[in-house]
């Protein structure tokens, strides 16, 4: 893959064009401000009495009810939680698409699975970037960027790629890097992360080694530190240098328990059960049950919720996280997330 720069972009595909964002939370919220400082005519497209009417006010981003926004639009994009997405398109979005706009995703989720089928005359484009929302404005903010895949699903314009190019300069993308893929791609990759690696891997790992040395009579703040804070410190190490510049950076004796312990914790079996939550995700398994869980009102999703909020290694983390001045205050409370996220991203505010 050749990755693409501000200097590859068409910022004149977007220029004259009014850009609306359906959604305002993390992501979108991120997206609009960006566009705006871009240069760009942005209008946010808001459900009836949502909260998020007072961020937008504060950010000074004009908004309007979802049907007035798309109305508006040359552009639309998609930033609601993919399993909202469907029943926001058919009531307000669809019938008051312009005809020939270009509709864009932020994840492939909708488009792939057929969740949603846009109109033949649309134009479909995909602009993911790689990193939360709060990251995505950060990151510019800073004079940086968060690279993004962009990618298109229907064409009739012909230029497409480039208002999707267009996009991502806008939103910061060209200064760290923009990558063409599929929206299958981006959609089965972006999955398989999330449940295998990133969330429930990773989640899993965490708490299956917190558990062992508890339950070895271990102190629960030792279990925490060493299994849960650390993790960042790792992670930023790999994110800077790759996984041989992170193994650099640690002592002799924590590489060598990473080079003969590492492939008895995540065994062949570990790689087989990945490559079956792979197919399922190939298959359209997973993307099925979750519209299904969705449907029936997430009865499973809230149970999970519930039971993992109320782990041992919840209530130490919050007493270990309260004594770092820096990791308490508003800015850090939790938002209400989606699965995007897609992009992922992980913090996706409702509308």
């Amino acid at each position: 893959m050749n990755p693409f720069y501000d200097a590859d972009a068409k910022p004149e595909k977007l220029r004259g064009k009014t850009i609306a964002i359906v959604g305002y939370g993390s992501q979108g919220r991120a997206h609009a401000r960006n566009l705006r400082d871009s240069g760009h005519d942005v209008v946010v497209g808001l459900r009836d009495g949502s909260p998020s009417r007072h961020a937008a006010n504060e950010d000074g981003i004009p908004y309007d009810s979802v049907e007035g926004a798309v109305r508006r639009a040359d552009v639309v994009m998609i930033l609601a939680p993919d399993e909202e997405q469907p029943a926001i398109f058919a009531a307000s979005i669809e019938a008051n698409l312009r005809r020939g706009a270009y509709l864009g995703f932020a994840h492939g989720f909708a488009v792939h699975f057929g969740t949603i089928a846009p109109p033949a005359h649309a134009n479909v484009f995909m602009v993911a970037p790689k990193a939360p929302g709060r990251l995505v404005r950060s990151e510019y903010e800073a004079g940086r960027g968060t690279p993004c895949l962009i990618a298109v699903a229907q064409n009739p314009a012909g230029d497409a790629r480039d208002v999707a190019l267009a996009y991502a300069s806008a939103i910061g993308g060209g200064r760290a890097g923009v990558l063409e893929t599929t929206f299958k791609e981006e959609t089965e990759t972006d999955l398989f992360g999330e449940q295998a690696v990133l969330c429930g891997g990773l989640t899993r790992l965490v708490t299956a080694g917190f558990e062992t040395l508890t339950e070895a009579g271990y102190a629960p703040e030792m279990a925490y530190f060493e299994c849960l804070h650390e993790v960042k410190l790792i992670v930023d190490l790999m994110y800077e240098r790759g996984i041989e510049g992170m193994r650099d950076a640690i002592s002799n004796t924590a590489k060598y328990g990473d080079y003969t312990r590492g492939d008895a914790v995540v065994t062949v079996h570990t790689k087989a059960a990945m490559r079956e939550i792979l197919t399922s995700i190939q298959s359209g398994e997973f993307a099925r049950e979750w519209v299904g869980e969705h449907k029936a009102g997430k009865p499973r999703f809230q149970r999970f919720r519930s039971s993992w909020g109320a782990h041992p290694i919840e209530k130490v983390g919050k007493t270990l996280r309260g004594l770092m001045p820096w990791m308490r205050g508003p800015e850090r409370a939790p938002q209400p997330v989606e699965a995007r996220g897609g992009a992922s991203d992980f913090g996706f505010r409702m509308m």
